[in-house]
């Protein structure tokens, strides 16, 4: 078997999500939360890590087709059998109070039997279940956690292997469900959902969202899904928007750049305001802004470039050495210790999302300024500190040319806040002194006038795609020749296979990890809305369209891309990427709304 990442799609209630596969397994599976362990973890182990299938009873290989519902987040999955055709529809409706996956069995045709064969393994894969029978159904225990299974009554289940298999026969027309519920074992049962009710409400609920949606330029279908996609990545009690939902899937096949993703990065902001905004979502914006605001409160020497769903600080990371990872691509990590690190830039990417929400209209919280201002006067006391940068480099730290750019972004976006409300109080003309100095420092440092491109870091040759997003913070014009020049350097010198890398991974790679990765398909997108920027529009959207011709049959995008073995790497589905595709498709199409 070649187990790619591809291969799944995602369903989910806005607080946590699943990952289904072409061949009917639920093989991912995190209750109750996006960050709590797994109780289905053979994505990143075996079968008996945990898994849900639900298939044709002879089926070997994938389905037939798949696909979702428009516009919604209900996957159908077909398989098409000498006895007849069938369909398993998949959803994580909206919880009331627990979290429920649904699955459907529909006979299209003729006559087929179908097996279920549901494995439970709580704390990621490492721990079995005591199961019995209650009132007719099954129930799972161990721990902490309770999971409850609930079939027709004429569905023949048993137990085998430490296991819980089911066999059945669906004609044309017949319906057959099965809903699984978690809920603490201390607990009473929560009541029970009605499946088919379910299914009909979550349809109903996806579309009335999507109607909201003011895009109507090229590729709007594409445009919808990634916007649906960002919205089952929320997590709906915070409005905190997870980087992906999944932990540890490799970037490099084999490889040990394996991250956990299931926690909201202050880097996204911007750009998740931004899409949000600009696609009509106001609500979704304005709790993410709230979510920031809560987040990033207290001691400014304390930022961090992550938080939890909540807003938690402490996100430890362990290895799981009993799973032995994606396609053999060892260790799995949970937690991530770069919430430790310090990065400048998440300076400028609170303070240039605080501005846009301000600018949009967004009614501002009373607090907000003091905050502002707290943040700003530490990053001018601060600035000149080498950081890990925006890549969470695990190397030395450096003075990366992106995070100063962004220091000038914090200092910049103060300044125009003042500028336009003259009753805020702050240090006008101390900010813009700084701002003034961050600016020649990094023309001077930061830019080889010899190849005419801004670097990395100081004094290093090596170049960075986060360079390309100079002329979109405004740092420099778009036709400025150091901008045009960058382009073209980063363009020619990161390119693999027509995409970019986002920075060099050779021998002395600045992130200190060996191996390498594939391309990083938000610096694509970056690189499309640059050309755009600079009037090349035809190749900006010959870039764009090759980079939608990624996705996969169900429009999924992951972290990465390796144009070599033309498959999908890191953690997926990725909020990084498609945010990257919403913006970068608002800028070429819907009138540069995204900015």
């Amino acid at each position: 078997m070649d187990p790619r990442i591809e291969d799944y799609a995602l369903i989910g209630d806005e607080q946590t999500a699943a990952l289904v596969g072409r061949d009917g397994s639920v093989d991912w599976l995190c209750l109750p939360r996006f960050d709590s362990p797994a109780c289905f973890a053979r994505l990143l182990g075996e079968e008996e890590n945990g898994h849900w299938r639900l298939a044709p009873k002879d089926a070997e290989g994938p389905c037939t087709r798949r696909g979702y519902r428009r516009d919604t987040l209900v996957l159908d999955t077909e398989w098409d059998t000498p006895g007849g055709s069938v369909r398993v529809t998949d959803l994580m409706p909206q919880r009331d109070r627990a979290p429920d996956l649904v699955r459907v069995v529909e006979g299209l045709s003729g006559r087929v039997t179908l097996h279920s064969t549901l494995r439970l393994r709580f704390d990621y894969g490492s721990v079995t279940p005591w199961m019995r029978r209650v009132d007719g159904h099954r129930v799972a225990i161990a721990g902490p956690d309770a999971v409850w299974l609930r079939s027709e009554p004429a569905v023949h289940s048993w137990g085998e292997d430490f296991a819980t298999h089911a066999e059945f026969t669906v004609a044309a027309g017949q319906r057959v469900a099965f809903v699984l519920t978690w809920h603490p074992s201390h607990q009473p049962r929560p009541p029970l959902v009605d499946p088919l009710q379910a299914l009909r409400t979550s349809v109903r609920d996806w579309r009335s969202w999507v109607s909201r949606c003011r895009y109507e330029g090229p590729h709007r279908d594409t445009v919808v899904r990634s916007l649906i996609t960002l919205k089952a990545l929320t997590y709906a009690p915070t409005g905190g928007i997870v980087a992906a939902p999944t932990a540890s899937l490799p970037e490099e096949i084999g490889g040990v750049r394996n991250w956990d993703y299931r926690y909201s990065w202050l880097r996204d902001s911007t750009l998740t305001l931004g899409a949000l905004l600009a696609a009509g979502y106001h609500e979704e914006a304005g709790a993410w802004r709230d979510w920031l605001l809560r987040a990033v409160a207290g001691d400014p020497a304390d930022l961090q470039i992550m938080y939890g769903l909540a807003g938690e600080r402490r996100l430890p990371e362990v290895e799981l050495p009993w799973l032995s990872g994606f396609a053999g691509s060892a260790p799995v990590r949970v937690g991530n210790e770069a919430v430790t690190q310090m990065q400048l830039d998440v300076y400028g990417e609170v303070m240039d999302s605080l501005w846009l929400s301000r600018r949009s209209g967004m009614p501002p919280q009373s607090h907000t300024w003091e905050l502002e201002r707290t943040l700003v006067d530490w990053v001018r006391d601060n600035w000149r500190q080498p950081d890990e940068g925006l890549w969470e480099v695990r190397g030395r730290r450096r003075h990366f040319v992106h995070s100063k750019v962004m220091v000038w972004v914090a200092l910049d976006r103060a300044v125009r806040t003042l500028e336009d409300n003259p009753e805020l109080d702050g240090d006008l003309e101390g900010w813009r002194a700084a701002r003034e100095e961050v600016h020649r420092e990094v023309c001077d440092k930061g830019y080889d006038p010899e190849r005419n491109t801004f670097t990395q870091s100081y004094g290093s040759p090596a170049l960075d795609a986060a360079l390309l997003l100079i002329p979109r913070v405004g740092f420099l014009p778009p036709d400025d020749p150091r901008v045009t020049g960058t382009i073209e350097a980063v363009r020619r010198e990161l390119d693999h296979g027509g995409f970019l890398r986002r920075y060099s991974t050779d021998e002395d790679a600045v992130d200190g990890l060996p191996g390498g990765e594939g391309t990083f398909l938000v610096c694509s997108f970056w690189l499309a809305h640059a050309l755009h920027q600079t009037g090349r529009d035809k190749e900006a959207r010959e870039l764009f369209d090759r980079l939608v011709g990624l996705a996969n049959d169900v429009g999924l995008l992951s972290e990465e891309y390796d144009p070599v073995a033309g498959r999908q790497l890191g953690n997926f589905p990725q909020a990084f990427s498609h945010l990257g595709l919403v913006h970068t498709a608002l800028a070429l199409f819907g009138g540069d709304r995204a900015g």
